[in-house]
């Protein structure tokens, strides 16, 4: 006999192909849901659908976007000389978040990961080199501080060097409030590499 009605087990198993998303949680979102209105659930399905169907990629960077080109990329005010170069459009949500840059993104789409089977080509690489065209003075690296991350990083700085356009690459390091002694030897190691004078 199975733990659930048929309705509410196909429910929770949607709900558990979501990543984070453990068994018990998944259970309670659905819960959650049986308690809505019928015009709060199919709210809520329009919006999935919605998503699904409005949000596409920019033809420019590759971030999120509901036309043919993201927020950014249509900000005349944003520095185009000036590209940042992320895994994903969580990245570029994080660091809009901080205000601090005023530059132009491009989303890779991923790592090199080759256990995985992700090469260079099947990332957005291609169109990253197409768009250094001799405005752009600096690319930013920022890819996550993993060792796919690092190949990326490496992979790209070659790439891009060989254009002529300088490259960076994030300064990594001890998060604040944070104790020396917990540190592992790679974020230390980062935290010398990135120092800056005071």
């Amino acid at each position: 006999m199975a733990e659930y009605i048929l309705p509410l087990e196909r429910l929770i198993e949607q709900f558990r192909r979501l990543p984070g998303i453990g068994q018990k949680t998944a259970v309670r979102l659905a819960f959650s849901l049986l308690d809505y209105t019928a015009d709060e659930a199919k709210a809520f399905a329009d919006a999935i659908i919605g998503a699904k169907e409005q949000i596409h990629s920019c033809k420019i960077c590759h971030n999120i976007a509901d036309g043919d080109i993201c927020q950014v990329c249509a900000d005349e005010r944003r520095d185009r000389s000036t590209i940042c170069v992320v895994e994903d459009a969580r990245a570029v949500l994080s660091l809009e978040r901080v205000r601090e840059y005023n530059g132009v993104y491009h989303v890779l789409g991923g790592v090199i990961s080759p256990m995985s089977g992700i090469g260079p080509d099947k990332l957005n690489i291609a169109s990253l080199l197409s768009r250094l065209d001799g405005s752009v003075r600096e690319v930013i690296i920022a890819t996550n501080p993993t060792v796919e991350g690092e190949a990326t990083a490496m992979y790209l700085t070659k790439k891009i060097k060989a254009l002529g356009v300088g490259v960076s690459r994030l300064a990594y390091g001890i998060p604040v409030g944070s104790d020396l002694e917990y540190a592992d030897e790679v974020t230390l190691m980062r935290a010398l590499e990135g120092r800056r004078s005071m």
